[in-house]
């Protein structure tokens, strides 16, 4: 492409994937400082005096805030899918209040993720989904900010609800005729993992995509990295590299995803594997994706 990447997306990178062993106040500020970021993901920062930090940080920023609530289901392993009323309610608790610390940080929304489920209770997990995420979304309504479901993998690592492609198609439309600040978020990184291509995903998820990200994955059995684990891009016996990544965005330009006027958000999902340099891999992302983007058509 001629153009820059920056014309048609804001790019981003998820700053607890990218700097998981620097403090969070030093990486926040390398991002800020690195003009060629104009979207962070980020989540809390663990107590209002460093909230108050950050906020000031990503004011001075001009970068476009979004919220990750993910780590705060996945750490404490909690399910908005869940059978148990209780545990259900938990979930969606968890999720108001990333509402709040979202709103506060700057970000116009959040995005989360399905819990696992059981095969015998597929529908009914299904339903309390739809459950949790009507409140979540009535909530951010009342705050004027949006909600994104992310799509993983059902059966290999997260063994998640959402879930294959056609699934969070029914899901997303089924959210649609109640809440219009609903969305989904897809990932390269996760098509491997859910045995599909690009163009099936973004053909099949077209009207409820409004966010994106891209990485790699192993998804060959008793490989190092094996799993929803997000290596550096062209990792040994890994899924995505270049053409992948080429791919991916030939797909995006031709389903009318090149927005210059409102840009979608386009972050990286990379982390470190045993022994690696955050700023090498963080490079080498960066590299992947110019020579994407070069190798793309007009």
């Amino acid at each position: 492409m001629k153009d820059p990447i920056q014309k048609y997306f804001q790019v981003g990178t998820i700053q607890w994937m990218s700097f998981p062993l620097s403090d969070p106040m030093d990486s926040l500020k390398a991002i800020c400082r690195d003009s060629y970021f104009s979207a962070i993901e980020l989540k809390g920062y663990g107590s209002p005096e460093k909230n108050a930090q950050a906020k000031a940080l990503l004011e001075q920023s001009h970068m476009k805030v979004c919220y990750g609530a993910q780590p705060r289901l996945l750490g404490p392993k909690l399910n908005p899918n869940a059978l148990d009323e209780e545990q259900r309610s938990k979930a969606e608790a968890t999720l108001l209040e990333a509402i709040d610390e979202a709103a506060y940080l700057g970000a116009k929304g959040i995005a989360f993720l399905a819990g696992k489920w059981s095969p015998e209770h597929k529908e009914e997990c299904y339903q309390q989904l739809l459950k949790t995420t009507r409140a979540v979304c009535s909530y951010a309504e009342s705050k004027n900010m949006n909600v994104e479901l992310e799509v993983f993998d059902f059966d290999m690592d997260k063994a998640a609800l959402i879930g294959p492609a056609p699934l969070a198609a029914r899901f997303a439309a089924d959210m649609r005729t109640s809440h219009s600040n609903f969305g989904l978020l897809v990932d390269l990184s996760h098509f491997p993992t859910t045995y599909e291509t690009s163009r099936f995903v973004i053909q099949t998820l077209r009207p409820y995509i409004t966010h994106f990200h891209f990485g790699n994955a192993v998804v060959r059995k008793g490989c190092d990295g094996y799993g929803d684990l997000h290596p550096r891009m062209g990792y040994p016996n890994s899924a995505n590299d270049i053409p992948e990544l080429v791919d991916y965005l030939r797909v995006l330009k031709e389903e009318g995803f090149f927005n210059a006027v409102n840009p979608y958000v386009l972050s990286m999902e990379v982390t470190l594997r045993p022994g690696e340099d955050e700023l090498i891999v963080l490079a080498n992302t960066k590299r992947c994706l110019d020579r994407a983007w070069a190798l793309l058509e007009d």
